[in-house]
Order: C-alpha cells, then structure tokens, then sequence
C-alpha cells in the first residue's frame, strides 16, 4: 500500500498493491493496521454506494455537527473526487484538493471529518463507494454550492447534473459560522 499526501494535510491518496493476471486481480480496499502506520485510524460505522451517469456532480456535502471522515472509492467507472477544508480557523479553510478515482487505478481518498466532500462522474457510469465514520445525521446534514467563487473549484465539467439540494446550497460565505467545523490544531 502506497499513502499520497495531497496538498490539504490530512487528505490522502491511497494506493493498494495489486495482485493479477489472466484471471483477474485482487487488492486490499482496506487495512487498518497498514494504515495505521501512516497515522490513520478511521473507525467505520457505515457503507455507502452510490451510482451516477456521465456528468452528475454530487456536493459537496459534510456533516455537522457529528462529521464523517470518509474513505471512498470507486469500484465501476470514473469520477473527479473533491474535498475541500471548511474548518473555522484552519490555515487552509476554502483550500481544495482533487484526485481522479477509477476502478482502473483502484485508488481510495481519505477525506478527514471537517471537509466537505464532492464527485462528479466521468465515465458513462460510475459506482462510488464510501466508508463513513458517523452514521448518517439528516439534522447535521449540510451542503456548499460546487460553484461557489470563493472555492474556485476547477471542475471538470460547466453544466453538471445537480440535485435540486445540491444547486441550492448555500456559498461557504453564507454559512453561519455555528454550522462549519472548527480547525483543531
């Protein structure tokens, strides 16, 4: 297993050893004690699949409060996968970073809890998968528009598919600051 630091401190890239040959492959998705040699140490209360069409953006979400790390990847497809620092008194708040997951480079992102998280699909059709360490809290359930200026997000697409929730959520600027996570140093 190979750990990519990206340029937001925390988020990382993992890359599985895979094993194959005419027959197919095999990998570890996951291994806490291999992780844990990298100083990660998720504890996972819940699964999530996902499956999108060419060009549906879904984003970018977080909870708070009870935040989700979340550890994803993709199993069909392609997407372009976001996370962005929304922590308050962060040296990087509205910073983001991206990495390109398919099931051909069978690379995970680890998105820490206090980033908000984002994909939009590449490929004709993308299966997506995430670990969460929380369960799922629609009371802290919320959301930064993907367009949003300030971000200045690069995405790949200019008219994605959006959620009617996703095309209305609010700029990071319109967010009450009781709503983001806070940056624990």
């Amino acid at each position: 297993m190979r750990v990519i630091e990206t340029d937001l401190p925390g988020c990382l890239v993992i890359e599985p050893r895979v094993f194959g040959d005419e027959r197919g492959f095999f990998f570890e998705s996951f291994n806490h004690d291999k992780l844990a040699a990298h100083g990660l140490q998720p504890a996972f209360v819940q699964g999530n699949v996902s499956s999108s069409s060419r060009g549906v953006l879904r984003g970018l979400h977080y909870q708070w409060p009870k935040p989700q790390g979340k550890y994803v990847s993709v199993v069909e497809g392609e997407v372009w996968d976001v996370a962005v620092d929304i922590r308050r008194g962060s040296p990087t708040f509205g910073r983001w970073t991206a990495v390109v997951l398919s099931a051909e480079n069978k690379r995970h992102f680890w998105i820490p809890e206090g980033f908000a998280h984002g994909f939009v699909t590449l490929s004709e059709r993308a299966v997506f998968t995430y670990l969460c360490t929380a369960t799922y809290d629609p009371q802290a359930d919320a959301g930064i528009r993907w367009n949003d200026a300030q971000l200045a997000i690069d995405w790949p697409v200019s008219a994605p598919s959006l959620s009617d929730k996703d095309g209305r959520a609010p700029f990071l600027a319109d967010v009450a600051e009781d709503r983001l996570p806070i940056y624990v140093a």
